[in-house]
């Protein structure tokens, strides 16, 4: 990303559902939308991104960035398609957030130790932080939370029996058609020591692995099956049948 900066910007992670809260307007835009719509979604998103520009100070030279950056991969359709999500650029910002703290901290505190600097990082980029500073711009949770409960509200407190475990469904899957246990590999790890995200991809024989993120390795390995599973067109079965 290049463009024409006017003062640094912190990382941004989490959106809002409107005009007045920018981000989550340009994420929302990226669902599946009718023929009819598209180009009033165009122009709302193209409306979102001046005001998310001024808000934070940054005028991005290729708008496709931006919304790339506020592009959940569950908007996208296929695992090809993951790219066009924002995790690249996370992975991206995570390190550049990282090495500009480091910076900071390295010129404003010129007697400390690697240990303290590395104890005020870890502070600074904390989720915690990440949240307060996402407040200080008004990228406006609130909207965005409005927005999801009023769309999965219904699903939320259907009477339906709960999913079965993604790793279970897939390795019963799996052995009902003679092909062994899946094999689960660590494929990368980033995010700092106390709040690490793992990448795991899930293998069988004959079929192309798959991925899935987390914040834990097995959080990670039922990402992975799950996105095996949904990319086979394999339905998560009930507890009960």
């Amino acid at each position: 990303m290049s463009g024409r900066r006017t003062r640094k910007s912190p990382k941004i992670r989490e959106t809002a559902a409107d005009d007045s809260a920018a981000p989550a307007a340009i994420a929302a835009s990226a669902m599946p939308a009718s023929r009819a719509d598209r180009s009033k979604s165009a122009r709302r998103r193209k409306r979102a991104a001046t005001v998310l520009e001024e808000r934070i100070g940054y005028h991005f030279t290729d708008p496709s960035q931006l919304e790339i950056a506020l592009t959940h991969i569950s908007a996208l359709r296929g695992a090809r398609n993951r790219a066009g999500s924002y995790q690249r650029l996370e992975f991206l910002g995570d390190h550049v957030l990282g090495l500009v703290i480091s910076d900071m901290l390295y010129r404003a505190f010129p007697k400390a130790d690697e240990g303290e600097l590395s104890r005020r990082l870890a502070d600074l980029v904390r989720k915690e932080t990440c949240t307060d500073i996402a407040r200080s711009i008004d990228l406006g949770y609130k909207a965005a939370e409005q927005l999801v409960e009023r769309l999965w509200e219904v699903r939320l407190r259907a009477t339906a029996q709960p999913l079965r475990d993604p790793k279970t469904v897939l390795q019963e899957w799996a052995q009902a058609r003679g092909l062994p246990t899946p094999a689960y590999r660590e494929v990368a790890r980033s995010g700092p020591d106390h709040n690490p995200e793992f990448r795991v991809a899930v293998q069988l024989p004959a079929f192309a692995p798959a991925e899935g993120m987390g914040r834990s390795k097995r959080a990670a390995e039922q990402a992975a099956a799950a996105a095996m599973l949904a990319r086979e067109g394999v339905k998560p079965a009930r507890r009960n049948g």
